[in-house]
């Protein structure tokens, strides 16, 4: 065959004609040329980067996921991938060249594979409208199912008072031994204290705690002073529930106890705490009381709504010294003031209740105000 190239025309008949004679001006003047394939790129880079717009075209414009897969096997696949074929293209590769064709080789087939990856998470997510709703706008908030009680509420903000103060919480087990309950708090077996009748007993020696000062000697048992903590939980008493008794409560208690602590520390901590938490327009007292555990002791009250009459805060008073021998601290060394306020109260008195019961009644409406 002559090295010439062998081209076939046709003319308007169908009529099969030597190209070289229809050039010669002896053939139709309108025909087909065929000619032998194209010799490939002699420049392997730009084959290569004529590869990867090619491969990120079809990725790019995948309108399915089954149209992803077919872009994946022609240009990713492993045995006719057009990735393939370029690899294999670096057998022919001059030596001093591999080293650039290798490196950009490596560049495409990466970005083909990521191309791929991201036409298959563009394609798994749901359409951004559907059936005229946007799928991708933020959903209305959830109403609002309820919130913190209002005695939660006054525990939490007490807790964050005194920790100004400088007094970390410890807590304690609602059902307490009589050791804790009343020998280490300097109350004897035949004190009206521990008359059943006053307290909810569930055994000879156990029963539900009637004070957090129970806290306070578990504190003291297990740590030398000085020591500044509340305790802060329910307590129990068998009290005839009206506008401002129940009988379970809760309690928050605070024991201080150094070298030179007197009751001067005590009722300034008091009155702080009081115009913190209740203004500073409140009107507070302390007169003299009686109580085991502490000498001598007050009773701190605080003028009630309107400003008509009085009503118990808590108590307070300086650590007896007997209580220190209990817990093994030496009285001619520390002295310390405890003092125990009723949250409830406490509440009742800043948001304005009148009525205890109506913290534990459970009206949505009541409750809805705080």
């Amino acid at each position: 065959m002559p090295s010439s190239t062998l081209r076939v025309a046709f003319d308007r008949r169908g009529s099969v004609h030597d190209g070289n004679r229809a050039a010669a001006g002896r053939g139709p003047p309108y025909g087909l040329s065929l000619s032998a394939p194209p010799t490939m790129n002699d420049d392997p880079i730009a084959a290569l980067t004529s590869l990867e717009a090619a491969g990120l075209a079809a990725f790019h414009e995948a309108k399915s996921p089954a149209d992803v897969e077919a872009a994946r096997i022609e240009f990713l696949g492993q045995k006719q991938g057009k990735i393939k074929a370029a690899q294999e293209r670096l057998k022919s590769i001059p030596n001093d060249a591999k080293r650039a064709y290798g490196q950009r080789f490596n560049a495409v087939k990466m970005a083909l594979e990521a191309a791929c990856d991201s036409a298959k998470s563009r394609l798994d997510r749901p359409e951004s409208v559907v059936g005229g709703i946007d799928v991708t706008r933020p959903g209305h908030p959830l109403p609002k199912l309820g919130h913190r009680h209002p005695l939660t509420q006054t525990a939490e903000e007490l807790i964050d008072l005194f920790g100004r103060f400088g007094f970390s919480v410890a807590r304690g087990p609602e059902v307490e031994d009589t050791f804790h309950n009343f020998e280490a708090l300097n109350i004897p077996a035949v004190h009206p204290a521990r008359d059943p009748s006053d307290n909810f007993y569930l055994s000879e020696d156990t029963l539900l705690r009637s004070q957090t000062s129970t806290v306070q000697i578990r504190v003291m048992k297990n740590q030398p002073p000085p020591v500044r903590v509340i305790a802060i939980g329910r307590v129990y008493r068998p009290d005839e529930v009206d506008a401002t008794h129940s009988f379970m409560f809760h309690q928050v208690e605070g024991l201080m106890v150094d070298k030179g602590v007197t009751m001067a520390d005590l009722k300034s901590v008091l009155r702080m705490f009081a115009q913190s938490y209740l203004g500073e327009d409140v009107k507070i007292r302390f007169r003299p009381s009686f109580f085991p555990f502490t000498e001598p002791s007050v009773e701190v009250d605080m003028m009630w709504h309107g400003g008509d009459r009085w009503v118990e805060m808590g108590g307070a008073g300086m650590v007896d010294p007997n209580v220190f021998k209990a817990v093994g601290y030496d009285p001619e060394l520390v002295t310390g003031f405890a003092f125990g306020l009723g949250i409830e109260r406490l509440c009742m008195r800043r948001h304005g209740i009148d009525d205890i019961r109506l913290l534990y009644q459970n009206d949505a409406r009541f409750l809805a105000q705080f």
